[in-house]
């Protein structure tokens, strides 16, 4: 008796396993649509948020053009109309171009974009394995 009650418990065993075996891809195929649906979710949040900073950009935009236009008046109070508009005109422009060379030079400053010090270490750590310790 003992040993037909042993080839239950191993049928049984086996009939657990192979549930098992075909219930694990299964719930891996859910866990995979879950994660697609809520990656998807953050994803439509994401857009709508790029969207309200584009608005705002776009806003920002609006009212730098109000005061550039607000200085032209303020101006045209003691010049001519078209001097006070040429002046905050080159005024901008010179700023524009002090940013602009800003910008460059942190530019240049960043290439190459070669991670250099990562680049390094693994040129110092292959040389250690090789077991060139000059460096």
């Amino acid at each position: 008796m003992t040993s037909q009650h042993g080839a239950q418990e191993s049928q049984t065993l086996g009939a657990l396993v192979h549930q098992l075996s075909q219930q694990i891809p299964e719930l891996v195929r859910s866990e995979i649509r879950l994660a697609q649906a809520e990656v998807a979710e953050k994803g439509k949040r994401a857009g709508v948020g790029i969207g309200m900073f584009s608005v705002a950009g776009l806003l920002g935009f609006f009212g730098l053009a109000a005061l550039v236009t607000t200085a032209i008046l303020a101006l045209a109070t003691v010049w001519d109309a078209w001097l006070a508009a040429l002046v905050v005109a080159v005024a901008l422009l010179v700023v524009a171009g002090a940013v602009a060379l800003v910008g460059k030079n942190k530019v240049a400053e960043a290439t190459p974009a070669a991670p250099e010090k990562a680049i390094r270490g693994i040129k110092d750590d292959i040389a250690t394995v090789k077991g060139d310790h000059h460096g």
